[in-house]
């Protein structure tokens, strides 16, 4: 289960089908997304309800290991197992551990989480799971699963956005105002189908599962596009994902103006604009096994 970036649409589906050339194109999102939100996620891993830190950590959906590293230069003496669904993006997380001198300080996985069984993941004080959990078939399942897996007294931080960041001020492009919200919005069917769980409010399902939910806050991202030259290139990818599913329900203006932001080497690339900005939101549920 790749976090927030897999399936036909850019963030939300699982990455299931195993092709190398989607592989690649959600690990490059999932990297520029760990490098453009890097500031945001250690402010996460700063403020969970922690009583010790941690020294047996679980990343549930790793991806390419925006999590993972962010965890490991969080609590330095802890180890992490970084779990996915995707054998590229976890030889990615590898190689990057290996290059960074944390290879002693992780162990990866390769697992499908809405599997009867999962594999055995030890006995973890911390388990994380940043936009992953909406994937689940019967999320409810792996809450139970998760209760059982964390040792007493454990915490499971559950990280999902408020669906994809946009990045084009409302009055932009100029030609097609309103672009962007129109081609999320011709996405709503495919993700009412495919992901049913994005945007679900995980406390009760957490304390239906056993848990005890200490804290839920939302953490609102708006990064100025200015501020890194990634912003544009996060931007590029994300759209590109999102196209193949938009497509269809967007008029043949609104699909014209789409491919020209889509056109890099083109005067309108989405990349070569100076007014981008990310913003999201992130809600954030830390809840304890008793």
């Amino acid at each position: 289960m790749t976090s927030e970036h897999g399936h036909a649409s850019h963030h939300d589906g699982p990455h299931r089908h195993g092709e190398e050339h989607d592989d690649a194109g959600q690990a490059e999102i999932l990297d520029l997304d760990a490098e453009v939100l890097a500031a945001h996620i250690a402010d996460i891993t700063a403020r969970l309800p922690l009583t010790a830190q941690p020294r047996r950590i679980v990343d549930l959906g790793s991806g390419t290991g925006a999590g993972t590293f962010a965890l490991l230069d969080r609590f330095p003496d802890a180890h992490v197992t970084a779990v996915d669904s995707s054998a590229g993006h976890l030889t990615l997380l590898r190689e990057k551990a290996c290059a960074r001198g944390l290879d002693g300080r992780v162990h990866t996985v390769e697992a499908d989480l809405d599997a009867d069984a999962w594999p055995d993941l030890g006995r973890p004080d911390l388990v994380w799971a940043s936009a992953s959990m909406h994937h689940m078939a019967r999320p409810d399942r792996a809450l139970r699963t998760v209760h059982e897996l964390l040792s007493p007294g454990g915490l499971f931080a559950v990280v999902e956005l408020d669906g994809f960041p946009r990045f084009l001020p409302a009055h932009a492009p100029e030609d097609r105002p309103g672009l962007e919200e129109r081609a999320h919005a011709a996405t709503d069917h495919f993700h009412a189908e495919h992901v049913p769980h994005r945007g679900a409010d995980w406390g009760p399902m957490l304390t239906a599962a056993g848990f005890d939910v200490e804290d839920e806050r939302t953490v609102t991202v708006n990064i100025d596009g200015t501020r890194s030259d990634a912003v544009g290139r996060y931007a590029l990818r994300s759209l590109e994902r999102i196209r193949g599913v938009a497509a269809p329900g967007l008029d043949a203006e609104d699909l014209a103006a789409l491919d020209a932001l889509l056109d890099e080497s083109g005067p309108h690339s989405i990349a070569r604009r100076g007014d981008l900005a990310v913003r999201t939101e992130r809600t954030v549920w830390a809840a304890r096994r008793p």
